[in-house]
């Protein structure tokens, strides 16, 4: 059997401006660098735009520069946000990055939610969801068939090839976020995996995906594919050092969550497409930005190196991912930190995790 993947996400952030934009390049980079040499099976990227909150605009960009720096590495993209692309274009990209690697791409789809990102690419925010399932179906149909053709409401394009033409088939490594229960239905009848990054309580996660699972089964007459499930990681040799520096680390990056998506106002509760978002705002102000940031640090991965393990384990019981996918650098850690970080999770972490049989065990 096949063991459990195990990926690597550099996201690029530089919050408050703290440090040039060229510097945290060229250590996010020399980051990117190690992952293949510690072991790890893929490298993941993210797409946003305009803000310090992450600063990758381009992420099939940065997969490509990373395909031509590795060897064996799977290139993920954590995600392409389709509402903001000519999906015929994206599908060239994936297609040529494809080639370019010899197979390597694992495609990650979705729709976003900054108000600052559709406002800069003039998109409304209201026209999302549409926006993303008429993209996403010809993308999708493109890549299996050679062909890109659509007519709908906001994507029409009169049939061409894509050239160079797909070699393989992209099903089974084709995956989207989502996080609402909505979501999770278009993505079950668009017949891909689930991107899962953790915001609510792990047992409503795994309530949801077999909601998806059952759809899936149903439109698609097949197994769902395992999800893959992406995490905020601090591993540490002390375990009440690793306590405290979670909470100042992955805290911190919670709170460029609040800053970027603006989660407390209720813009979102009011915008077609996005009212389960609107409850973000309600549990702010329910509970406080405090107990709602410790909330999030709690569905992360930190630890020991053992607790770390055990920690994935019980997410993988509950969810029964395949692959995980670890964010080691964030919020403006030094860079010596991020890296001892990776270093250390790849070196106690990393081979516990690959000796796991896949698939899963079924979720409890």
């Amino acid at each position: 059997m096949a063991a459990v993947r195990v990926g690597v996400a550099v996201i690029f952030q530089n919050p408050g401006r703290v440090r040039s934009d060229a510097e945290v390049y060229r250590e996010e980079l020399r980051l990117a660098d190690l992952v293949e040499p510690l072991g790890f099976d893929a490298v993941w990227g993210v797409e946003h735009h305009f803000t310090d909150y992450t600063m990758c605009p381009d992420v099939l960009q940065f997969l490509t520069y990373m395909a031509g720096r590795t060897r064996r590495l799977g290139l993920g993209s954590m995600v392409v946000v389709l509402p903001w692309h000519d999906p015929l274009r994206v599908a060239e990209q994936v297609v040529m990055l494809d080639h370019l690697s010899g197979g390597r791409v694992i495609l990650g789809l979705g729709r976003g939610a900054g108000q600052v990102e559709f406002d800069g690419f003039r998109v409304p925010m209201a026209e999302a969801r549409a926006r993303f399932v008429e993209a996403a179906t010809m993308l999708l149909r493109g890549l299996e068939s050679g062909e890109c053709e659509y007519q709908g409401t906001f994507v029409r394009q009169p049939r061409v090839p894509i050239r160079p033409a797909p070699f393989k088939s992209f099903r089974g490594r084709t995956y989207a976020a989502a996080v609402s229960p909505e979501s999770a239905r278009v993505m079950a009848e668009l017949g891909v995996g689930l991107l899962l990054i953790p915001q609510k309580p792990w047992p409503e996660h795994a309530r949801e995906l077999e909601a998806y699972r059952a759809i899936f089964r149903e439109v698609n007459g097949r197994e769902a594919p395992p999800p893959v499930v992406a995490c905020w990681t601090f591993c540490d040799p002390d375990a009440e050092r690793a306590r405290a520096e979670a909470r100042r680390w992955i805290g911190g990056y919670f709170r460029t969550v609040l800053e970027h998506y603006h989660f407390e106002r209720d813009h979102l509760a009011r915008t077609p497409g996005y009212e389960y978002y609107g409850r973000m705002a309600e549990k702010i102000r329910d509970y406080g930005v405090e107990r709602v940031t410790e909330f999030f640090v709690d569905l992360q991965v930190w630890g020991t190196p053992e607790q770390c393990y055990q920690r994935i384990l019980d997410i993988r019981a509950r969810i029964g991912q395949d692959t995980f996918v670890g964010v080691f650098s964030y919020a403006g850690m030094p860079w010596a930190e991020a890296e001892r970080n990776l270093r250390l999770f790849a070196r106690e972490v990393l081979p516990e995790l690959q000796r796991l049989e896949h698939p899963a065990p079924a979720p409890a």
